[in-house]
């Protein structure tokens, strides 16, 4: 569904037909499994992560993804590229991993502006409404450099840790005090305006740059999920995901 089928059904637009899903790292926590294969390419449920996260990006109306790739990058590429929903572009980073804010940067010329971003390992449950629904509605490009998906520690299922972020009354981004437990955890999912990226460093570096000055200049902001979020980074976590998604 386009922006403009969208609008004819009478639903809020989207605020972009195009995202960018990160999918070039080492996978080094889900070894032995990444031995042999990409992460975005380990099967949950039946099917390799990143077509959870391509999945839905398709069923949320979503026409276009860049998938970046270095790790073992001929079968992702393989995978990927046969796909028409999202039709599906590759940046490239066969010779240097550019790490998240590397990438975003290499992939911005085929980036909209505003774009999603998500994680190829991705895996989550809606609530009431589509996530980039909901993060459509939120978005105010005037006072927003990033919009992150955020969620509650009791919805985000094999988490283990202290949290990332608070979130103040309007729902702006301040990264969690040391020693000190934080509210909010990101789920590697966000709507990004081509603001953050301006001035960026060269080479590989990580988004936490960016997201840094936009907390300093209070344009990052968080919109909490209603739904569910899995962390799949070991292998450990795979079966209790697969048994909440039989559920579902």
């Amino acid at each position: 569904m386009s922006l403009d089928d969208s609008a004819a059904k009478g639903m809020h637009p989207l605020a972009s037909d195009t995202a960018m899903v990160l999918a070039a790292g080492l996978g080094k926590r889900m070894r032995p499994l990444t031995a042999t294969r990409p992460k975005p390419m380990v099967a949950v449920a039946g099917k390799p992560l990143i077509d959870h996260a391509l999945d839905r990006l398709a069923e949320a109306g979503v026409a276009r993804a860049v998938v970046n790739v270095h790790y073992l990058p001929d079968a992702l590429e393989a995978h990927v590229t046969r796909r028409t929903a999202p039709a599906v572009r590759i940046s490239d980073e066969r010779e240097q991993l550019l790490e998240t804010g590397g990438g975003l940067v290499k992939a911005l010329p085929w980036l909209p502006d505003p774009f999603f971003c998500l994680n190829s390992d991705n895996v989550w449950l809606d609530g009431p409404r589509n996530l980039f629904r909901e993060l459509s509605l939120a978005w105010r490009p005037e006072e927003m450099d990033a919009l992150l998906l955020v969620v509650r520690h009791h919805n985000a299922h094999n988490y283990i840790g202290l949290g990332d972020f608070h979130l103040d009354p309007l729902g702006r981004i301040d990264r969690r005090r040391p020693d000190r437990v934080a509210p909010f955890i990101y789920t590697g999912i966000q709507l990004v305006s081509h603001r953050l990226l301006r001035d960026a460093p060269e080479g590989p570096f990580s988004t936490m740059v960016l997201w840094s000055r936009a907390i300093a200049e209070r344009r990052l902001y968080g919109l909490v999920h209603t739904g569910e979020w899995f962390e799949v980074g070991k292998p450990q976590d795979i079966a209790p995901t697969e048994a909440r998604l039989t559920r579902a």
